[in-house]
């Protein structure tokens, strides 16, 4: 007997393409959904998805009646900096009076701001806090979330971000790979020296295994930060040391960090504003995943926007983040993002749903868990106000989930966590 069965779901959205793969250009306008279908589960489980014709002889605990309700996979949200302390909203005056980021950073604000700030808060500050953006995030429909450091710039620091990210997937039973970004800027007490200080992140790298800190290494590769020598130099020995390899990538200047992230096989390059003409055909004949982040682009203000229609045209396998940070999008709403996809990258409704799913779960190296329905996966299933696909990134600015369960279990009700 089944736990939970959902049925008369006026669209399931199985995302299932019949490989574990991510989805590339032309692929990725092509939804796999069920008219009129049905999921059910036990211990958490998913045991059966299917039209709700087909359950109708299944036995279940507890039956759900979701005429009208879009049902999805969890959304999966491979970029976010999730544990920090304090927040920049003394910035938004230097923002709105045009001073560009890099002259904010030089002065001493920006990520540096937020570094002082975490160093200064404690575990347990740092727990509390990251614990309501993270019940935020899945009442907004995600279930599985990455979660970087970066805002230590030290041993230390960096060390306990990557421990509350590990304490909270423990709390929560919730999915949370996670990625050292310790070369996320460069700190006061090594100003002008970029690559003394790799070294001494690179000091990180084997108490990360040894305590299970970290999946994945990233680097701020951009001008005034790491060049393309640097980050290739310090990434080819994250790669020698076990970890697979992100790239903040051509974000504010095209410096070649999307080519880079393709020559060392990175998993995902991220960001993208500013990748060149070159890289965006290059993309399309790689498996390296384009994480775009609209939101980023918008709090900004800036005229750019990633080029997304492009890369899908190109080929390429494009996937969409939140990027939720203190100081260039804190926001949450992962239902935002989508819209900003659709109408600041051009993408398709049904390429922004394979781009919340099963590429970002590839781009977090969990295709093979997330961002599908297939029996034998975890029950990480949501429930949405909406009659179909095509209107949760049409109707922009507001909740559209009813019901979000992770493993089996509602912890998100009306947009509010319930935990």
């Amino acid at each position: 007997m089944l736990d939970s069965l959902l049925i008369n779901c006026s669209q399931l959205l199985t995302m299932d393409h019949g490989h574990d793969h991510q989805v590339h250009g032309e692929e990725m306008s092509k939804l796999p959904l069920i008219e009129n279908g049905a999921i059910g589960w036990k211990d958490g489980v998913i045991q059966f998805v299917g039209t709700t014709a087909e359950a109708l002889n299944l036995k279940s605990k507890k039956v759900i009646d979701c005429s009208g309700n879009l049902v999805s996979p969890g959304l999966v949200d491979p970029h976010t900096h999730l544990v920090f302390g304090g927040s920049r909203e003394h910035e938004m005056s230097l923002k709105q009076q045009g001073v560009p980021y890099l002259e904010i950073l030089q002065q001493g604000g920006g990520i540096l701001s937020t570094v002082e700030a975490t160093r200064k808060a404690s575990f347990e500050n740092l727990l509390e806090k990251a614990s309501f953006h993270l019940e935020r995030l899945i009442s907004y429909g995600i279930t599985t979330v990455e979660a970087k450091s970066g805002y230590g710039l030290d041993l230390d620091t960096e060390l306990k971000q990557l421990q509350v990210a590990k304490q909270l997937a423990e709390e929560y039973e919730i999915d949370i790979p996670r990625t050292f970004l310790g070369a996320h800027a460069i700190p006061n007490e090594y100003k002008g020296k970029p690559e003394e200080f790799l070294e001494l992140m690179k000091q990180m790298f084997q108490k990360l295994k040894e305590e299970d800190l970290a999946e994945f290494v990233d680097i701020f590769c951009e001008e005034a930060v790491f060049n393309v020598e640097q980050s290739a130099q310090y990434l080819a020995s994250a790669k020698e040391a076990g970890f697979k390899l992100k790239i903040h990538a051509d974000e504010i200047v095209s410096l070649g960090g999307t080519e880079l992230a393709i020559e060392l096989g990175a998993i995902s390059a991220d960001h993208l504003i500013a990748a060149s003409e070159r890289a965006v055909k290059e993309l399309g004949n790689s498996e390296v995943i384009a994480v775009l982040l609209p939101g980023t682009t918008f709090y900004l203000n800036k005229e750019g926007y990633a080029r997304g229609r492009e890369m899908i045209d190109n080929g390429a396998a494009v996937a969409l983040a939140t990027d939720f940070n203190p100081g260039s999008s804190p926001t949450e709403n992962i239902q935002l993002i989508m819209n900003l996809a659709m109408l600041k990258l051009k993408l398709t409704p049904e390429e922004i749903w394979n781009a919340v799913t099963i590429n970002s779960a590839h781009a977090i190296n969990r295709g093979s868990s997330a961002g599908a329905l297939k029996v034998g996966r975890k029950a990480n299933v949501v429930v949405w106000n909406a009659p179909n696909y095509i209107y949760v990134p049409y109707h922009y600015g507001v909740n559209h989930t009813n019901t979000v369960y992770l493993n089996g279990e509602e912890v998100a009700r009306g947009g509010a966590y319930v935990g």
